[in-house]
């Protein structure tokens, strides 16, 4: 059973690294079990399509991202700390994975959304799903930013979108573009379009 186990993780992590390196659509199952090192029979004993192991494997993604997440937004932290650490953490991935692929890769759920959502609504579901509880940590942070006066008040779940645009469009762009530039001031960015300011001390 552990075998068994370790290949179904192997197509995961294989179909995730494919498809954010490349596009959902050039990979195919047999890339897939290729990288995976798994044969194409196994591949559907787990998974009916290329479609449920995106879903799948996304979901289980999010499962370890979410852990860093709670680290990065500790309410133990000051609100706008949690923030700068979350997007300074951003740019720390975005140049780890330039460093090993000599690419810009993005987000991945933003690079499976934007290509496959209108056709695959599974995906779809999927990913707005996750893209939600993002903008929950973002929310948690504004609204605690705005109870101790390091922000001004606004409309917590709209300031969150907005920033979580800012975010996905400097991303977008640092793919297409292949530079890692435009994500050097994430952080910088995203203080402005909070209008961020110094908390008095007492």
């Amino acid at each position: 059973m552990g075998r068994i186990s370790n290949a179904k993780q192997r197509l995961m992590e294989a179909a995730l690294q494919l498809i954010w390196t490349n596009s959902y659509g050039s990979t195919t199952v047999d890339a897939i079990c290729e990288k995976a090192g798994v044969k194409k029979g196994s591949f559907y004993y787990f998974f009916e399509s290329k479609c449920e192991l995106a879903v799948v494997a996304i979901q289980e993604d999010w499962v370890e991202k979410k852990k860093v997440l709670d680290t990065l937004f500790s309410p133990t932290q000051e609100p706008l700390d949690r923030l700068s650490a979350f997007f300074a953490k951003v740019y720390e991935n975005q140049v780890e994975v330039h460093a090993k692929t000599g690419q810009v890769l993005g987000c991945p759920l933003a690079t499976l959304g934007s290509e496959i959502c209108t056709q695959e609504k599974s995906i779809q579901a999927k990913v707005s799903e996750l893209m939600e509880q993002y903008m929950r940590y973002f929310e948690s942070a504004i609204r605690d930013a705005i109870t101790n006066g390091s922000i001004e008040a606004c409309n917590v779940k709209s300031k969150a979108e907005f920033l979580f645009s800012y975010m996905h469009g400097a991303l977008g762009q640092a793919r297409i573009k292949n530079d890692l530039e435009g994500l050097r001031n994430l952080t910088e960015g995203a203080m402005e379009i909070l209008k961020a300011r110094e908390v008095q001390k007492i």
